[in-house]
This record gives C-alpha cells, structure tokens and sequence, in this order.
C-alpha cells in the first residue's frame, strides 16, 4: 500500500510544488484547492500514482469539514496545510470578509484539518503534518516604520508556528511528526493575485521550499526556515521565549510597582 498525502493549496505556488514531489516519490495524493480545472489537469498529468482532485474552498466552514471528513477517514501519511490568503492591509483597514477569510484559511482549516488526521496518525504509529507559514511570523517586533504592516497575517503565521512546536512536543515518541515551514519571499502567483509586484525582488522558489522542507524533516526540525542559513538564529529565539516563559512570577514585576 503506498503512502498517502493530502495537500491544501495545491493549484499552484509551494502548494503545487509538495504535490509533485510526493507523486514523484511514489504518494497517493489527495489534493485540494478552489480552482478544479487546475486540479485536474494535475490529476491528468500523473502517472503511477492515484490522485484524487477534491474541490473545497477553506474560507468557509463547509469546506473545512468536508476535507477534515478526509483526513479523519482516509489513512494520511503526510497533510500540508499550505492553502493561503495574503491581506496585506494594516487591520483597520483589513474588511471584515478579508478577515474571516484569512483566519479561516491560516488558522482555523490548518487546526482542524491537523485536529482530523493526528488521531489517525497516532493509531497508525506514524505520519507527518507539515504547516506552511513564513517569516513573518517572527516579524511582530519590528518598529513602525517597517512596511508593509500586516498584523493579522502576522498573527496568523506565528499560531502555525506554536501550535507546531507545541504540538509535536505533545506528539514525541508517536512516530508522528509536525513540520511548520517558514520561508521568506517566494517566487509564486502569491502575491500577484494580491495585486502585488515583487517581480524585482530576489525570490526563493518554491521547488527549494519543499527541498527545505522535506530534509527539515529528516533532519527531526520543527520549524524549519528554508532561507536562514544560521540556524543557532532560531535557537536563539526559541530560548529567549522559554526563558520569559519561565522567568515569570506570581508577584508583580518591581517596573510596575508605584514608587
């Protein structure tokens, strides 16, 4: 029996790119996104697999069940929660739609979807959920002057990064391993369908994001940064969280006391 797959996003971009590297390697795919004659042109295009084109729309709820009835039914291997929306607008200005959008799509699909397939996984003894978020996430200290400013997408990329550290503290020893991949600027429709130009700007591709993502796996990486070079940067990070994290007292810090 080979190993199966279910990538979110699949149409194009990092999304695309997951879906034919797993079907190269021999994986079953299930692959969703919103635009079913791309799906199935991908579908057509693959040999030697089974590829199974499911059309769901994770903004709204009806899509999110319907791929978290997928993912609790069918014995997953791998889920990439890599469907995304950009919304790059300070939050004043974000539309409630463009909100409920984002949020559905970067934090509420990947936690329900993830919620479906772990209980199977576990009972398997083993599989593989792969978060795809971005550098962003680490960007909320940034000053103001840093544009542009985008604090809900921000705030949606670092929950995939915690609930991916959290969650494969939770998962160790299982056999069931959680990935959240964060690269920087990608070369994929991304941001054109946002009616932004990056067309200048030095680009990773998304082949070598899912190179990056699929090592970091091997390599036992839970958040994995496919452009940092310096990987004793995110060490660094992570520490200073767990040592505020443990920092903290049940008496009030002496800076807010009145003097």
């Amino acid at each position: 029996m080979r190993d199966l797959a279910l990538v979110t996003g699949a149409t194009s971009g990092i999304g695309r790119a997951f879906a034919a590297r797993l079907a190269a390697g021999g994986h079953d795919l299930v692959i969703v996104g919103r635009r079913r004659e791309r799906l199935e042109e991908f579908a057509a295009a693959c040999t030697g697999v089974e590829v199974r084109p499911v059309v769901a729309d994770l903004s709204t709820g009806r899509g999110i069940d319907a791929v978290a009835r997928i993912c609790a039914s069918e014995p997953l291997t791998m889920l990439v929660n890599n469907a995304g929306v950009a919304h790059y607008m300070p939050l004043a200005d974000l539309p409630e739609d463009k909100a409920r959008e984002l949020v559905n799509v970067k934090v509420l699909a990947p936690s329900l979807l993830t919620r479906a397939a772990v209980a199977g996984m576990l009972d398997r003894g083993r599989g593989a959920v792969v978060n795809v978020a971005g550098m962003i996430a680490f960007s909320g200290p940034a000053p103001g002057s840093v544009m542009p400013r985008r604090a809900l997408y921000a705030g949606a990329l670092a929950h995939l990064v915690a609930m991916s550290q959290t969650l494969g503290a939770e998962l160790g020893g299982t056999g069931v391993r959680v990935e959240v991949v964060c690269p920087g600027v990608v070369a994929t429709e991304f941001h054109e369908r946002q009616g932004i130009d990056l067309s200048a700007l030095p680009r990773m591709s998304a082949d070598d994001v899912v190179t990056a993502a699929l090592r970091g796996l091997d390599l036992g990486e839970v958040v994995c940064a496919p452009g940092v070079e310096d990987a004793a940067l995110l060490d660094t990070v992570f520490e200073a969280e767990l040592a505020a994290f443990a920092g903290q007292s049940p008496e009030l810090a002496s800076r807010y006391r009145a003097g």
